[in-house]
């Protein structure tokens, strides 16, 4: 299926912003499941892009005058093989097995995925601990923050896609099996308008395969990648520092629709 993707991020600072600094891992790549047919990054200004060690495309939005103000836009047209399950990149995969600040599992979490998967580390034993996460940690908007780690939302017992996928990581990991951060969209026919989503990609008999914990999918028919890494703070969509602003104000519009493309819209 083709996919229509619109991101506009806004920002207003109370106070002028002397200078900033914005990493956008805003613009998707080609891989076995999705072929990007047209895309445009609209941005104060031209910048370069490059590709970071996860190998996501990144630009580095740097302003060094003044502004109250920023706006930043991303569309494009990319086509899903819907029929495509897995995934293969000419990176390692052993360095995901490596724990973050925010994919630490505790004495809990490491338990909850002993228990449930013991010497099973193939797909099917994944797709348990997926749905056995899930059914632990309910899906509460505003329950956790982008610093919540792994272990303190499954002690909550709630939390949002990210916080979903970093829970599946540290699990994931602590068995031995390689897994790592996804950032992109989910088309979804009831929710066409939405904020980004998260998942999580696991090393399996040499391919990565998906595990959207959130909504319980093992198949990434309608998920469209923007970029992989350790975790929210390597892979997330826009993620920047300032000098100076005071009081932000952040307003995120996500459409994803079927078939058209962005300018058709």
């Amino acid at each position: 299926m083709r996919l229509t993707i619109s991101h506009e991020t806004a920002y207003h600072y109370e106070d002028q912003v002397r200078t900033s600094i914005q990493y956008l891992r805003l613009t998707p790549s080609d891989s076995d499941r999705q072929h990007v047919l047209s895309w445009q990054l609209d941005l104060p200004r031209p910048v370069r892009a490059q590709r970071d060690p996860f190998g996501n495309i990144l630009h580095v939005l740097s302003l060094e005058e003044p502004h109250s103000d920023l706006f930043i836009s991303a569309r494009g047209l990319v086509e899903i093989d819907e029929t495509c399950e897995t995934e293969h990149d000419a990176q390692s995969p052993l360095p995901f097995l490596r724990f973050t600040r925010l994919t630490e599992p505790d004495e809990a979490l490491r338990a909850f995925a002993s228990q449930l998967c013991r010497k099973r580390r193939d797909r099917s034993a994944l797709i348990e601990l997926m749905g056995a996460l899930n059914q632990h940690m309910a899906y509460r908007p505003g329950s956790t923050a982008v610093d919540t780690s792994a272990a303190q939302a499954f002690a909550a017992g709630a939390g949002v896609c990210q916080d979903h996928t970093h829970a599946f990581l540290a699990c994931v990991r602590s068995l031995g099996v390689p897994a790592r951060y996804v950032s992109g969209y989910l088309f979804d026919s009831q929710n066409q308008e939405m904020a980004s989503h998260a998942w999580a990609e696991a090393w399996l008999d040499g391919a990565w395969y998906s595990f959207d914990v959130t909504n319980q999918l093992a198949r990434p028919e309608r998920h469209l990648k923007l970029a992989v890494g350790l975790d929210y703070l390597d892979a997330c969509p826009v993620r920047g520092m300032r000098r100076g602003g005071g009081f932000e104000q952040m307003h995120a519009k996500v459409l994803v629709l079927p078939g058209l493309s962005a300018q058709q819209q």
